[in-house]
């Protein structure tokens, strides 16, 4: 509106569907960890990881926000809104999820000489009446390995854990509807799963 002053909405709760961004902290991080397994040993196909989600502190709606959007003749600092005693901070939230995998990289069966072949394929051998041959090389194709260890190479088992400390999302009182900010935090708590993935 032409009369108002601008204001600024960072930092701010944004009500649900009032405008078309979510609620703006301040500050919100991810940090991560991760750690593969050396090459050539039985950790190779080892994965873990930590991930730590972090959103600071920001300003709960305080009915400061509301009345400027709604034509307010000045823009209103949280404690200086229609109701000053509602003037409060909506406090920072920490989550930690882990997560382990493991490949599983099977050898591959040693190749059996077969007889009356070369290992050097594609040469020229003597045969016992003395006479030379030239001699087809080994076949290079692969064989699927049998059984359960073609099931259990390349497949990746993952575990992993949400929100390992259970964290409650905090409280914002200008969320009538459910009392947190659904935008950017969840009530789903602790939460496991399990991942089973084969490559073929």
């Amino acid at each position: 509106m032409p009369d108002t002053k601008r204001f600024g909405i960072a930092g701010e709760f944004i009500p649900p569907g009032f405008t078309l961004t979510s609620s703006l902290p301040w500050s919100r991080a991810n940090f991560s960890l991760f750690y593969d397994g050396p090459a050539d040993t039985w950790m190779q196909g080892l994965d873990v990881g930590a991930v730590v989600h972090y959103t600071g502190q920001y300003e709960d709606d305080n009915l400061s926000l509301t009345t400027n959007l709604l034509g307010g003749a000045k823009p209103q600092t949280p404690r200086s809104g229609p109701l000053p005693w509602r003037a409060r901070k909506v406090r920072e939230w920490i989550t930690l999820d882990l997560i382990a995998s493991y490949t599983f990289n099977l050898p591959l069966p040693s190749a059996a000489e077969v007889p009356g072949f070369a290992k050097d394929g594609g040469k020229n051998v003597k045969a016992k009446d003395g006479k030379e041959k030239n001699v087809l090389p080994v076949s290079t194709a692969e064989y699927n390995l049998c059984g359960w260890r073609a099931w259990l190479n390349n497949m990746t088992l993952t575990l992993g854990m949400q929100n390992v400390f259970d964290s409650d999302p905090p409280f914002v009182g200008g969320n009538f509807e459910n009392g947190y900010d659904e935008s950017l935090a969840t009530i789903k708590g602790r939460f496991w799963y399990v991942q089973l993935k084969k490559r073929f």
